[in-house]
């Protein structure tokens, strides 16, 4: 391969794999409305789409229906928990590639150590801080955009 060529086949590659964080959709889920608020607040200077929930019930209906990239999930919340919610998407596999970050008031190792054991991907201690959501979040949805690219490249290359 010349050049020119390879030259070209980088750029056509870099170009394919650009991150457009617009193409990504968060649901954010708490049962306190200032909390929802307030992740909402933090989050408008990312471009994703958001979706919000109250409680773990709307936010599998939601995680079923909208298929979110990411969801920012409150773990104590009534008629189910964040961690019960978290164990039954990443029991699914239709949704299990779903990243999800625990947004958490609780500050005991059992309690971060349950976090990981339901399968959270990352967890985000309260009171939040913006710069830490927006940079985990920011990164977590690149790599799941990311991995969708991936996929549906492996997937036209079978059909090919």
């Amino acid at each position: 391969m010349n050049t020119q060529n390879r030259a070209e086949t980088e750029a056509a590659f870099h170009a394919e794999t650009q991150i457009n964080l617009a193409e990504g959709k968060v649901l954010i889920v708490d049962d306190n409305e200032q909390n929802l608020e307030l992740i909402q607040a933090y989050m408008e200077s990312l471009p994703c789409k958001m979706i919000l929930a109250h409680d773990g019930i709307e936010a599998m209906a939601k995680i079923e229906s909208e298929r979110p990239d990411l969801v920012l999930l409150d773990v104590m919340m009534p008629k189910m928990s964040g961690f019960e919610v978290c164990q039954r998407v990443k029991a699914n596999p239709s949704i299990r590639e779903t990243i999800i970050i625990m947004v958490t008031a609780l500050h005991e190792l059992g309690d971060m150590e349950r976090a990981v054991e339901s399968g959270c991907d990352d967890f985000v201690s309260k009171p939040v801080n913006k710069v830490e959501l927006l940079t985990r979040v920011r990164g977590l949805m690149s790599l799941r955009l990311l991995k969708k690219k991936l996929a549906s490249f492996l997937a036209d290359n079978e059909r090919a």
